[in-house]
């Protein structure tokens, strides 16, 4: 067989997009689909593995350094979470003090150093914040950590700015590492002819829509009792959404080096597609 190759997936998005929840959502169906995967929240905020964790909100990695110093174990810093997934969150800095992005990068250095990376991995996720590409926020792509991204985005033209910002910074890093946009996942916000809409954005990419995930209530009423979907309702068809998205990622081959457009190109498509001029 050889070794398993461990896929390293990181997922930007806008901030308030729904980017920790699809992460999670998908974690869970990866995981109950016999997958090992390790998640790595990176985002001050620390909320990247909560569902996972059932509402356990975990020490990070700066405030456990900051506490206990350098000398720590990987079990200070790793939490088990649903279907065998391992947790981590990277933390920030105390507000107003440093940059946030350095938390970012101290922690995969930890984690490196602790041998977190194991060969049993199948995946590991980078859950990062909002729609920067700079500093720290670029960590997992810009050192040839995470190979594959996706951005999650809705119908929105603020959605759809952000991601064609971070495919700018996608196409930067490309270029001189190995890093490649696996697709737009669309976390639907049920605005008119949003699935149109985005396939003619992602192909505009050079890319692909690769899965549409509706919008259903039940996302937010499992949020509330700290679940994901496919661990509070497996049965349900929001369950059934996520783990075919966990598919499309699992058995994707396309990877592509995004061509972002211009702020005129996507107002243009957005007009296109019966938006804007309303």
């Amino acid at each position: 067989m050889g070794v398993k190759h461990m896929r390293q997936i990181a997922i930007y998005g806008k901030g308030g997009i729904g980017k920790s929840t699809t992460t999670q959502n998908t974690v869970a169906a990866l995981a109950a689909l016999g997958k090992k995967v390790l998640v790595v929240g990176c985002d001050p905020k620390a909320d990247s593995t909560r569902l996972l964790l059932h509402g356990l909100c975990q020490k990070t990695v700066l405030d456990t350094l900051r506490d206990e110093g350098d000398d720590i174990d990987l079990e200070d810093v790793l939490k088990p979470g649903f279907g065998e997934t391992l947790c981590v969150e990277s933390g920030g800095p105390e507000p107003g003090v440093g940059c946030a992005g350095r938390g970012i990068i101290t922690s995969i250095n930890l984690l490196e150093s602790l041998g977190a990376y194991t060969d049993d991995l199948d995946y590991v996720f980078y859950d990062v914040l909002g729609d920067v590409v700079c500093g720290g926020f670029a960590m997992p792509i810009r050192e040839g950590k995470a190979q594959e991204i996706y951005i999650v985005a809705s119908g929105e033209l603020m959605a759809l700015y952000a991601a064609n910002n971070i495919s700018k910074g996608i196409k930067k890093y490309a270029e001189t590492g190995g890093v490649r946009l696996g697709g737009i996942i669309c976390n639907s916000r049920k605005v008119d002819n949003e699935l149109e809409l985005l396939e003619a954005f992602a192909k505009e990419l050079g890319s692909q829509l690769i899965y549409f995930v509706p919008r259903d209530n039940l996302v937010q009423r499992a949020e509330i009792n700290k679940k994901t979907v496919v661990d509070f309702d497996p049965e349900s068809n929001q369950a059934n959404e996520y783990r075919s998205l966990a598919k499309a990622i699992d058995e994707n081959k396309m990877f592509v080096i995004p061509k972002p457009m211009t702020q005129d190109r996507l107002e243009e498509l957005m007009m296109e597609h019966g938006f804007l001029g309303m």
